[in-house]
């Protein structure tokens, strides 16, 4: 089953952590010095925060984090159907958790991320080149919202 993912960029990580905390009536499933998750099934959403050096302000992304290989193979074929910019960037390590995943923008350039965590990891991570994602949307330099290209202007409807 897939899950919804959004990550957001905060400036004070514990009050954020109180904020939210409330919000979905629950506890942060990981706490870091700069990073937070809930794994929430009501919505079923992955939520994230980063504060300091890894995050800009706001939505950095959004994704969907699946649970399998297959499911991992079905939502990198809706990717590539999509017809956007694509990014395979494979196995990696980003927001404490060993992952594989895929990155596209959308024709306004929020990024997206498609991903499988097969694993936890005792860094943060590093950030992979999306620049050919051609959005401007994203976080400059950040862990999973790396700095992007400007994302060109949309074309005129024809007919």
């Amino acid at each position: 089953m897939k899950r919804l993912h959004v990550h957001v960029g905060v400036t004070d990580l514990h009050q954020s952590i109180r904020f939210y905390s409330t919000l979905f009536a629950a506890k942060p499933t990981v706490i870091k010095d700069d990073y937070a998750k809930w794994m929430l099934d009501d919505p079923r959403v992955n939520f994230a925060i980063s504060s300091g050096a890894h995050a800009g302000k706001g939505i950095e992304h959004l994704g969907i984090q699946v649970e399998s290989g297959n499911e991992l193979a079905e939502v990198y074929d809706r990717l590539k159907a999509a017809d956007g910019p694509l990014l395979e960037e494979g196995q990696t390590t980003c927001c404490y958790a060993k992952s594989e995943k895929s990155w596209i923008a959308d024709p306004d350039g929020v990024v997206w991320e498609a991903f499988f965590t097969n694993g936890e990891a005792t860094v943060y991570g590093d950030s992979p080149e999306l620049s050919k994602l051609e959005s401007n949307n994203a976080a400059e330099g950040q862990c999973c919202t790396p700095s992007l290209a400007p994302h060109p202007a949309p074309k005129a409807a024809c007919c």
